[in-house]
């Protein structure tokens, strides 16, 4: 696997070896060992899988310590693109993001670590996400931010009249607004 950082520390792109022959392709979706090696030990716990259609929006999701998450996600069927946003107090990036397009076709991961708000928009008719968590999910410390927060400057495709939210995620504080539990 290929390791890319971004402009965030500990954020990364990772693009794993696809073999290509007339029956299709292979690659290894995930090596603890390579995982380790290349990015550092995380011990994932839990397996998450959603399928959206076009223009939905889900996030801008975190839980709180001491139940804080570090995520790998990937999109296996369709596109979307993929947010995570610094929310760690005294970072130099707090309140920056990295947004990386994942899709059936480039295979790529996001790699987020604690501390940091994530979300996605489907760009694709349809698409299917999966995501593995190193914390199982507490609902008592569910939190999240304004994904269309002008201060974030995220530059979604779908506009916030268009996008299909969840009621829940439309009552998220702007960034301005929030305390961070980081």
């Amino acid at each position: 696997m290929q390791v890319i950082p971004t402009k965030i520390e500990g954020v990364y792109i990772v693009e794993p070896r696809v073999f290509k022959d007339a029956r299709g392709y292979f690659f290894e979706s995930y090596s603890k060992r390579e995982f380790d090696r290349e990015i550092g030990p995380v011990n994932f716990v839990q397996d998450n899988e959603s399928c959206s259609t076009k223009g939905v929006i889900r996030g801008l999701h975190f839980q709180q310590p001491p139940y804080s998450q570090a995520k790998l996600v990937r999109c296996v069927v369709g596109k979307v693109l993929d947010v995570a946003v610094d929310l760690r107090k005294g970072s130099p990036t707090y309140g920056e993001h990295v947004a990386v397009e994942l899709s059936e076709e480039n295979h790529r991961q996001f790699f987020i670590p604690k501390g940091f708000a994530h979300g996605f928009e489907v760009l694709s008719d349809v698409a299917v996400f999966q995501y593995k968590c190193d914390e199982y999910y507490h609902p008592e410390v569910d939190g999240g931010i304004d994904a269309f927060d002008p201060q974030l400057g995220i530059e979604w495709h779908t506009k916030l009249e268009d996008a299909v939210v969840s009621e829940k995620d439309t009552k998220h504080p702007k960034i301005s607004e929030f305390d961070s539990p980081f």
